[in-house]
């Protein structure tokens, strides 16, 4: 076997690459991320539970399978590639925290569909990074797992609840991390950190369960397209035992990407808040001013066209009296150390009765349903910034959090205004990092909202701005 220098910048298709020639053996390149983690991780804290012995013996059955294999074909299209879980699923074996000093320690008995999918395609799993807790709020400052700090800037967040995910990937402890997205928690860490994050169709990535009411959803971050492309050819698979599952897709993501998008494809543009009173950053506005006119000398062509969005009070009523429930389920070992905004909504989703319950999910798909509709007759892909603001200082959320617990979602909406209207309508969103702040030098997200079902082009449109404005070769000060 053939030996070189392993970048641990490298997106996870090429290192894949790498290792079915034969190039480098997975054990050299798990031991070269590990080796990431113990020098970075202390200051940025992106990791909540590291087991190297497993990650190690994982790492030495791939290099067998190397070795044995008479055919690079013949292998899983991930092997030997390291992938760590965010800590909201369960890998058998390991404990899931949930971001909670209140949740129960015990190992999980069996891995979640999503882990079994990963595992399935030759990843190994490097441990589990850190969330906020219940991943109800973007960013991981919390008792259980500490302080998760951006690689770009420590002073700010790296977003979240993938934090770990984000800081992990941007920073080159991992090629390619898992993430979930139930209000922006894949494309907001993707925008705060400089990568690529696509929430995927509502349904297309299954689980053991429907998360929030179809809200939430699993998927990756990762640095380039061609990465986030092949993993979702991982994830989305038919899934029988789902309460909704489509059949698998016709083509695969991957070969998606070896085509350009269709000419002349319709533009719209959303940069005003949709929830009142929440103004935009200008380098947000900015980053949608560079995919503009990149994409109109592409070819394509922008329309005026408005998203016909719900009032303020109504869509963030129909959305909180949903996420309100984001920690069902969850046991609890000790519930008096629930933060308290997680208590604050614990209370106030009991406070609302089956039948109210019940009124505001019709809202909520009613809502979706007119939104889409308008979408549909209006744009084949929508702009908007990923994000209204650059990443906030650490602590920046604690602000009348003393007086009322629920200032910690309040003082967030500015990082979720524009995800979040996508989880209601289940449609794919992907946050690209077309820019960086001049003042600040950080990385600055744009999102690209697409029809339902329409990755592909998703995809398609996101690779032309990669092409355009190369991304991956960018590294953080600690990275």
């Amino acid at each position: 076997m053939q030996h070189s220098p392993i970048d641990p910048f490298t997106p996870a298709v090429e290192l894949a690459a790498a290792i079915r020639r034969k190039e480098v053996s997975p054990v050299e390149v798990v031991d070269r991320y590990l080796q990431r983690i113990d020098e970075l991780d202390p200051g940025l804290n992106a990791f909540c539970h590291l087991p190297d012995d497993e990650v190690r013996k994982a790492a030495a059955v791939a290099a067998d399978a190397v070795v044995r294999a008479s055919s690079p074909e013949e292998l899983p299209p991930f092997l030997g590639v390291p992938l760590p879980i965010k800590d909201l699923l369960d890998v058998a074996g390991w404990p899931t925290t949930h971001g909670s000093a209140g949740a129960r320690r015990t190992p999980a008995v069996a891995s979640d569909p999503v882990v079994r999918r990963f595992v399935d395609a030759g990843f190994v799993l490097l441990g589990k990074t850190t969330t906020s807790e219940f991943g109800t709020v973007p960013f991981t400052e919390s008792e259980a797992l500490g302080i998760s700090r951006n690689p770009w800037d420590p002073d700010r967040t790296p977003g979240g609840s993938s934090s770990g995910a984000g800081v992990a990937v941007a920073a080159g402890m991992a090629p390619i991390a898992h993430a979930e997205d139930g209000g922006g928690s894949i494309r907001i860490p993707a925008s705060c950190t400089g990568l690529v994050g696509l929430k995927p169709t509502r349904g297309l990535v299954t689980n053991t369960t429907v998360s929030v009411e179809g809200l939430g959803t699993s998927g990756v971050v990762t640095r380039s397209v061609a990465d986030t492309a092949a993993a979702l050819d991982v994830l989305a698979r038919h899934d029988p035992g789902a309460w909704w599952s489509p059949p698998a897709p016709r083509r695969s993501f991957a070969a998606a990407l070896r085509t350009a998008p269709p000419a002349g494809l319709r533009i719209g543009v959303l940069t005003d808040s949709p929830v009142d009173g929440i103004g935009v950053d200008p380098a947000c506005a900015a980053a949608v001013g560079t995919v503009l006119g990149t994409l109109e000398s592409a070819g394509h062509h922008l329309v005026d066209t408005r998203l016909p969005l719900p009032p303020t009070e109504e869509l963030v009523a129909a959305f909180t009296t949903l996420w309100n429930l984001g920690g069902a389920g969850i046991e609890l070992a000790d519930p008096d150390r629930v933060e308290p905004h997680n208590r604050a909504l614990r209370a106030a989703a009991r406070a609302v009765d089956s039948w109210a319950y019940a009124e505001a999910v019709k809202r909520t798909q009613a809502f979706s349903r007119r939104i889409v509709a308008g979408f549909l007759a209006g744009f084949d892909v929508l702009v908007t910034p990923t994000m209204a603001c650059l990443p906030p200082r650490i602590g920046a959320w604690r602000a009348g959090t003393a007086d009322d617990p629920l200032a910690a979602l309040r003082n967030s909406y500015p990082m979720g205004v524009f995800t979040s209207v996508f989880n209601v309508t289940g449609q794919p969103a992907i946050s690209v990092p077309v820019h960086h702040d001049a003042a600040t030098g950080l990385p600055v997200g744009v999102q690209l909202v697409a029809a339902p079902w329409r990755e592909d082009l998703l995809l398609q449109v996101a690779r032309t701005l990669e092409l355009a404005h190369p991304w991956t070769g960018r590294r953080p000060p600690l990275g």
